[in-house]
């Protein structure tokens, strides 16, 4: 089943990295009574993902703010390390932006947006997404039709849609 708007997230653990290591984020909890952004991307340090999605929710997180958005959450098919330099490396830690891992792919299976592209390196990958979820249920749903593009789920065109 592929989530659709007015659907409740499934229960789901990510990973993020602490200061003692990996440390686990129940997702239902972090979404519980809060308005949330989740925006996901096929890999970290990947074209697109580095030089557009990324870019575009750092742009846009002070009208995320000021929209009432509590939370601005990043997934990755990647581990807690390679989400934690990311983050570091393209500036979104700074912004406020938190960084969490997808490391077995199940929460982006659970969704029914995974897809695999082997020619690329990318099995077992999340489709770039965004979505406005509220209390645990998605408000706002954008998918990508390809992993390359960014401009449906790009930060302005979620904020256009909240």
């Amino acid at each position: 089943m592929t989530l659709s708007s007015g659907d409740k997230l499934p229960d789901a653990t990510l990973l993020k990295l602490g200061a003692k290591g990996p440390e686990a984020v129940d997702l239902k909890s972090l979404t519980a009574g809060r308005k949330v952004v989740i925006f996901a991307v096929p890999g970290a340090y990947t074209p697109t993902c580095s030089s557009a999605h990324v870019p575009s929710f750092i742009r846009t997180k002070a009208q995320f703010d000021a929209a009432g958005v509590d939370e601005i959450i990043c997934v990755s098919v990647n581990d807690p390390f390679v989400m934690k330099a990311w983050g570091e490396a393209t500036g979104a830690t700074e912004a406020g932006i938190t960084m969490l891992a997808d490391a077995e792919s199940a929460f982006t299976k659970a969704i029914g947006l995974d897809f695999d592209a082997p020619p690329a390196g990318l099995l077992a990958r999340s489709k770039r997404y965004a979505m406005a979820v509220e209390d645990g249920t998605v408000t706002v749903l954008h998918v990508e039709e390809s992993p390359g593009t960014c401009e449906a789920t790009a930060g302005e065109s979620l904020l256009a849609a909240v």
